[in-house]
């Protein structure tokens, strides 16, 4: 169908007062401007139809829509900011046919973008469950706009464990474009960790699992400094199981990556009791003791206070799975061996029955005395 442009608005008004009266579909040239005198209007479908089949002269062709159509694409047009005044012819069809593209291109691109949105957020998440903060939304964004196949995101820090240290932690983001889509996923990060400065430092790659048992970035940091990490894992079935983690730095792997050796359940490790074995001010508090195991369990050097003789001293700890113990350092983090941590805890116990032995000696004479009385009124 072509119109005049200028003609849009009186066919339009045409067309509604046709449906006023009952008509519900209209008849065009197809070889001729559509206008007022070469439109028709019919109550049915058939008549229509028929009107088409029979037109007024072998050379009229002429095609039938429902008015609704009509009005919709005349509407459209009008809406559309084309101007009106101008004397110019358009073709109603591919007029409506470019529209549709440039909505379809304008919907895709919506989606496009809702799922760019989605997709960074689930980045977002993954970052921030790997313990690597809330401070990566702009270079996210920045480096997904550009679209390549894949992209690297570098952050540098000092790390420490509540001791003094400069330990510096680079690590490296590592992200992936799907073959499939455009959707971005975290694969894996880098890890260089330099204890002493100009000189290299240890690195490690840690990959990324979509089952929540990945190793966050202050659990690698343990790790890397040779302490061990409880982590509940599955197996390549999915069948989960509880573990401990520690690096093998005398063994590497085929990718560079040092061996990490698994201590498992089964293992017969017991956290709680090589606590117990020493004399820890913690362990008398059940929330601190709860915190305490929590915080060994994810490797860290954790600070305590350590009783002996009534005495109190600030001492580290950190969990040893391997040899199913626990190791223990002064305030100044100098090692303190298992027999003269164990010698302390004995020390600590013997006070305790001297004291208990020394709160019984008034109750043993009270009973001294009752006895010898009782002995001398039988003698009388």
């Amino acid at each position: 169908m072509t119109i005049n442009v200028a003609d849009a608005e009186t066919l339009l008004s045409y067309a509604e007062e046709m449906v006023s009266y009952g008509y519900q579909f209209a008849a065009y040239p197809l070889k001729l401007i559509t206008d007022s005198d070469t439109i028709q209007f019919f109550r049915t479908s058939m008549a229509a139809a028929d009107y088409c089949l029979v037109g007024p002269n072998d050379v009229d062709y002429f095609k039938n829509i429902p008015i609704t159509s009509l009005i919709n694409d005349l509407n459209i047009i009008l809406q559309s900011g084309i101007d009106t005044s101008r004397i110019e012819t358009v073709d109603v069809n591919d007029f409506m046919h470019l529209y549709k593209e440039r909505n379809e291109l304008n919907e895709n691109n919506l989606n496009a973008n809702t799922m760019n949105e989605k997709n960074l957020e689930y980045l977002k998440d993954q970052l921030k469950y790997t313990g690597m903060g809330e401070t990566f939304e702009t270079e996210l964004k920045e480096n997904m706009q550009k679209g390549d196949k894949d992209f690297k995101i570098i952050h540098s820090g000092i790390m420490n464990n509540g001791v003094p240290n400069n330990d510096t932690l680079t690590v490296e983001l590592n992200f992936k474009k799907s073959d499939q889509s455009d959707i971005y996923f975290f694969n894996s990060y880098h890890v260089n960790l330099q204890k002493e400065e100009n000189k290299p430092g240890l690195e490690q790659t840690f990959y990324i699992n979509n089952d929540g048992t990945s190793i966050t970035l202050k659990e690698a940091y343990n790790l890397m400094e040779g302490r061990s990490v409880n982590k509940d894992l599955k197996t390549k079935e999915g069948e989960s199981y509880n573990a401990w983690l520690k690096m093998d730095f005398k063994e590497s792997e085929s990718n560079g990556n040092f061996k990490i050796n698994h201590f498992h359940q089964n293992y017969g490790y017991d956290l709680e009791a090589s606590l117990e074995k020493h004399s820890i001010k913690e362990l008398q508090t059940p929330n601190y003791k709860e915190n305490l195991m929590s915080s060994l369990k994810k490797g860290n050097l954790q600070s305590v206070t350590f009783v002996v003789n009534g005495v109190e001293s600030k001492m580290f700890v950190e969990a040893n799975p391997q040899f199913k113990t626990l190791n223990v350092y002064d305030g100044s983090l100098q090692r303190i061996n298992h027999r003269e941590s164990k010698q302390q805890k004995q020390s600590e116990s013997k006070d305790k029955n001297v004291s208990n032995d020394n709160d019984d000696e008034p109750a043993q004479k009270e009973q001294n005395s009752i006895a010898r009385q009782r002995k001398a009124g039988k003698s009388v």
